[in-house]
């Protein structure tokens, strides 16, 4: 009796995607880009090797897709936010805040993107990287500017450097802070936002 092949239905085949760009994410947000292999993602994934290159051409097409989804999303939000208006102190305050959302939903990603992206800047394939962190700089930037313009900020520091120290302060918070753990992004957000509006010294 002939045997009915298997059919993989698309939308399996999608969910396995997700599933092994997710492992790859973890995987490589902890051990490393370099340390990573791609025997690595597979033996997570429970497949073989050979069978995840039914899915991706290299290692380097898994990171290309985690971190292209992950930038584009974060871009657009941040984009969205910006048009949105209601003044640059409100804007960027949402700002701060979508990006700790960020930090809390997809903490691999983030982790991957703050710990390689320096290194993939630099390499064929990886272009948008780059592309994509001068965009977000020139959103957070122009709201840093107009709230100067405007008297809201402070207009004797230079934006660029602003927007460093609060990018660094706040992407930095990947390194301890933890879905699940004693803080929500709501509520690192409220900090980190009293602190940036009021500072620590008392009046």
């Amino acid at each position: 009796m002939a045997v009915t092949p298997r059919v993989t239905r698309p939308d399996q085949v999608s969910e396995r995607r997700t599933q092994i760009l997710a492992i790859a994410a973890k995987l490589i947000a902890s051990r490393g880009y370099s340390a990573t292999t791609v025997r690595d993602i597979a033996d997570e994934a429970g497949i073989l090797s050979g069978s995840l290159y039914h899915h991706f051409s290299s290692k380097e097409a898994i990171l290309q897709e985690v971190l292209r989804e992950f930038l584009d999303e974060l871009v657009s939000r941040f984009e969205e936010i910006a048009a949105t208006g209601g003044g640059p102190r409100v804007v960027l305050d949402r700002l701060i805040e979508h990006a700790f959302s960020a930090i809390e939903r997809q903490p691999d990603a983030v982790g991957l993107y703050q710990n390689e992206a320096a290194f993939l800047s630099t390499q064929p394939g990886f272009e948008f990287v780059a592309e994509r962190g001068h965009r977000v700089e020139e959103i957070w930037v122009e709201q840093i500017t107009a709230g100067q313009a405007s008297g809201v900020f402070r207009s004797s520091m230079d934006p660029a450097i602003v927007y460093r120290f609060v990018r660094d302060a706040l992407w930095s918070t990947i390194r301890w802070f933890r879905p699940g753990g004693h803080h929500t992004a709501a509520s690192v957000s409220l900090h980190f936002l009293d602190f940036l509006h009021n500072g620590l010294l008392v009046d």
